[in-house]
């Protein structure tokens, strides 16, 4: 049974990948690796839940250099427990080329999400699994981002050695290891000198306090602050943000009174007085990131799939305004209530809706939470077909607004004729959707345009 932290359940997989034999025919095929007189100390090599350790036989892989981007690309992915380094050879080629036909952020944790334990011992590093993953990374031009999370069981009161997987994504580490978690933190950034974005652990998990009923801000500060000042000892170019907490919403208040709601919902104060707390205690930071849903947690989207999506929009505004202006990351959204059973075309046209707000408020940047299976068979929301390959509608869009909605464009106003399509534009191209499950005939940023029922579609503006 895959284990999941119950609030995005379909999405989410802590568990390592095993390492199978098809790693060295991808390696192989990136043929980026280039070898860099660092070297890590030991390799921890897996037998079951026991790990016994060896001097490595082979240095670490320094990677290529991202790609030059005149914009930050704003847009990207996160790599899941199956990706694309785990498929056969065929789809890994076309997942390269679906990820790198415009470059585009690709994040990595540390630990968990298709990676095994970094440090299963004090001491005793494991990178054979991040390294397959940055190397793939990078053979499909990505803009390499990492998680610090999760920590070793060592630091959370475990067994050094061994590797609870069951706890891997519910336990923090312990105050009298923050220490060891900025040094793992640090010993990262010089295994792999080319990525230069860290978010610090995920979702506060570990770090919610039930005898206050509310997240224990205080402590991750304390861990945030340690591994801020670690990474940048390592490289003063390095960017650090936090505090990656989860914003929920309902359609009732949830303890204390909210000072942020809309007609999509009221924001539970808790997580607000988290980032607050992050904010004034911070030792530093370059962005600030968080996570959540467009649906609320007691009626699912409200006031309905598309509307809801402008939760995004306000709570970004609300992060700029009490952050000073900070740029705005949101490491993981979602937008499907669980059991909707939606069409792809609907789910893919709600998204470009939330993409949308994503640009309109100004986010920096936006990684999607790639929900990639283990088997072949229907994958929704995935970006192309596991196992069997092809590529599905998510990928288009991702592309489309990677490509004509980097940071440093300007989102111009569109206007349409029915509220049923939305449109969102930049100086050369449109995008609209259409919000209805029926044809509309409309005109759209002064041209008429017929869209079928949940279609996407780009158009030149002008003479572009």
């Amino acid at each position: 049974m895959i284990p999941t932290d119950g609030r995005h359940a379909r999405r989410r997989s802590p568990w390592p990948i095993a390492l199978g034999a098809g790693v060295l025919a991808i390696v192989l095929v990136a043929g980026i690796m280039v070898y860099a007189a660092m070297r890590t100390k030991e390799r921890s090599v897996f037998k079951g839940s026991e790990v016994a350790t060896k001097a490595p036989t082979e240095p670490a892989p320094q990677l290529s250099e991202p790609p030059a981007l005149d914009n930050w690309p704003r847009w990207g992915i996160t790599h899941t427990q199956y990706s694309a380094d785990n498929e056969p050879q065929d789809v890994v080629d076309q997942a390269r080329g679906v990820l790198g036909r415009v470059p585009m952020l690709q994040n990595q944790h540390i630990m968990g999400w298709g990676v095994g334990n970094p440090e299963p011992s004090p001491g005793q590093f494991n990178f054979v699994d991040l390294d397959r993953r940055l190397t793939f990374m990078a053979s499909s031009r990505a803009v390499p981002v990492i998680t610090l999370c999760c920590a070793p069981d060592w630091m959370k009161g475990g067994q050094a050695g061994r590797t609870d997987w069951s706890k891997n994504h519910t336990v923090a580490p312990e105050r009298e290891h923050f220490d060891d978690f900025a040094k793992l933190a640090a010993r990262v950034a010089k295994q792999y000198p080319t990525v230069k974005h860290y978010m610090v652990w995920n979702e506060f998990k570990g770090f919610w306090d039930p005898a206050t009923n509310r997240w224990d801000a205080e402590a991750y500060t304390e861990m945030y602050n340690k591994v801020y000042t670690a990474l940048k000892k390592v490289n003063k170019d390095i960017q650090v943000g936090g505090p990656y907490v989860s914003i929920s919403s309902s359609t009732r208040t949830e303890g204390p009174p909210s000072e942020l709601s809309g007609p999509w919902g009221t924001v539970d104060q808790r997580a607000l007085d988290a980032v607050k707390y992050w904010i004034e205690h911070k030792k530093g930071a370059d962005f600030v990131v968080v996570d959540g849903a467009s649906m609320t947690n007691d009626k699912g989207n409200v006031p309905n799939d598309f509307a809801a999506q402008a939760k995004f929009s306000a709570i970004t505004t609300w992060l700029r305004e009490e952050s000073d202006d900070l740029p705005v990351w949101w490491a993981e959204w979602y937008v499907e209530p669980e059991n909707a059973q939606w069409s792809e075309e609907k789910r893919t046209a709600v998204q470009a809706v939330a993409l949308m707000e994503f640009a309109k408020s100004g986010v920096t940047t936006a990684l999607y939470w790639n929900p990639q299976q283990k088997g072949e068979g229907e994958c929704p929301g995935c970006l192309w077909s596991p196992k069997v390959g092809g590529e599905l509608p998510m990928a288009g869009l991702l592309s489309g607004f990677t490509k004509w909605f980097p940071n440093g464009v300007e989102v111009r106003e569109v206007e349409t004729s029915d509220p049923k399509v939305k449109a969102m534009g930049q100086a050369s191209q449109v995008v609209m959707v259409n919000t209805s499950d029926q044809d509309v005939s409309a005109t759209v940023d002064g041209r008429p345009v017929t869209l079928k029922p949940y279609e996407i579609k780009w158009s030149g503006r002008g003479g572009a």
